[in-house]
């Protein structure tokens, strides 16, 4: 490690934050050297929206968002087996992206942008899409404004993974299927939630063994006939394992930092 590569990292140790009072409701704000405003990058970790993973998966990208200029808002949520599932997941995620607005920090809060990774690409995807849910449903009315998505091998389509999965996780997650809970897969399926009114990059490896591509696919086929903004990029073979999405030396990661560099110069 170069000596100004370390001193950029111990400029972006985090800040914890705190925007509810389960345990589970905190987030970590790392903000890169300068006066600012910094855009920000909202990022939110996978994990079949269970307990036994947390923020910390997504450690290896926020030093190199950082060094990129982003501020950084790696956010924890209540999961399944910690007080999770609906609508908790999805109040607590509307609630991190929200607080924002109350951080004292350089922050551009009209660059807002979200990432996230398998479980934590469906709720970056619902996340951009919370303006179009219908008032008295958790995450609706957002204060915070999205600009641009990204989902790395994310659970896009809820109900097709339900199906796909015949119930599993995501029934855990949304309480039953889609014939059970219509309301709540209305209200929480990224799917249902088109088009989104930003960018989207879905990210998604041909043979992930662990997400199917088809939810991508599902999801990116809808968006279009929706008129929605969203680019599916398919990665072949080992660089598109599922893990592989965070690790920051490999090229699913540089295909992504590649993108919202187009992007932010459109």
């Amino acid at each position: 490690m170069t000596r100004g590569r370390l001193l950029l990292d111990l400029l972006a140790r985090p800040r914890g934050h705190r925007y509810g009072p389960h345990r589970s409701q905190r987030a970590d704000l790392y903000v890169p050297p300068g006066a600012g405003a910094h855009p920000v990058m909202v990022v939110i970790h996978g994990g079949s929206w269970h307990r036994r993973y947390g923020k910390v998966v997504m450690r290896g990208l926020l030093g190199e968002l950082t060094r990129r200029g982003w501020a950084v808002w790696n956010i924890e949520y209540r999961r399944l087996g910690d007080g999770g599932g609906w609508p908790a997941t999805f109040e607590d995620v509307a609630a991190a992206v929200d607080h924002l607005a109350a951080v004292r920090a350089p922050l551009d809060l009209d660059r807002v942008s979200v990432l996230g990774h398998s479980a934590g690409g469906q709720l970056a995807l619902w996340a951009a899409g919370r303006g179009s849910i219908a008032p008295g449903m958790p995450g609706a009315a957002p204060t915070i404004a999205i600009e641009r998505a990204i989902s790395q091998a994310g659970v896009c389509d809820l109900a097709g993974a339900h199906r796909l999965w015949r119930g599993g996780v995501v029934e855990a997650l949304m309480g039953g299927g889609p014939d059970d809970v219509p309301e709540r897969y209305a209200a929480g399926d990224p799917l249902a939630l088109l088009p989104l009114p930003m960018p989207v990059l879905l990210f998604h490896g041909a043979s992930d063994a662990t997400v199917s591509i088809e939810l991508s696919r599902s999801y990116a086929r809808a968006a279009a006939l929706a008129g929605g903004d969203v680019e599916l990029v398919e990665i072949e073979g080992a660089p598109g394992a599922h893990r592989a999405h965070v690790d920051p030396r490999g090229p699913a990661w540089a295909a992504v930092t590649g993108w919202l560099e187009a992007s932010a110069a459109r």
